[in-house]
């Protein structure tokens, strides 16, 4: 497995992260049919909010970014991104497993959309996440909190 680590984003990671949006998502929405260049990158940009986000490094190097956003119901997981070259590494469950252990011992659900199609459902469903609804782009998800020793 690959030395990572999560770090506190910064404003400073913005741009990094674009680029790895445009990059991880163009072949899912060229599939879909809702590739725009500019879009893809502004969509992140509009939302990026590094009090919620954790940036991944891998071997000291920007390698992806994840967000955790509370909401009034539950927490969105958000904008989890990981290098090409990490992807199916173990780094993208290893880091799902440490976000979702902390709303599991905080007792928040995790919701999440992920675009009809991709692979990463296939992860979030192996870490219990279930389909609540969907549209001819996105699937919504949900996970609640697994029970965790010394809770309750």
């Amino acid at each position: 497995m690959v030395d990572w680590g999560l770090r506190p984003a910064t404003r400073a990671d913005l741009e990094a992260a674009a680029e790895l949006r445009a990059v991880t998502m163009r072949p899912d929405l060229e599939r879909l049919g809702r590739y725009d260049e500019h879009r893809v990158r502004q969509r992140l940009r509009d939302a990026f909010a590094p009090e919620h986000t954790w940036v991944i490094e891998a071997d000291g190097a920007f390698a992806g970014c994840v967000a955790l956003r509370p909401a009034e119901d539950a927490h969105w997981l958000e904008h989890f991104l990981l290098a090409p070259s990490l992807q199916g590494r173990g780094v993208g469950s290893a880091v799902l497993r440490e976000l979702l252990g902390r709303c599991d011992r905080a007792g928040v659900p995790v919701r999440l959309n992920v675009l009809q199609g991709s692979p990463a459902r296939r992860l979030y469903e192996r870490f219990g996440f279930v389909p609540q609804s969907e549209d001819a782009v996105d699937v919504f998800m949900l996970r609640a909190p697994a029970a965790v020793a010394g809770n309750g």
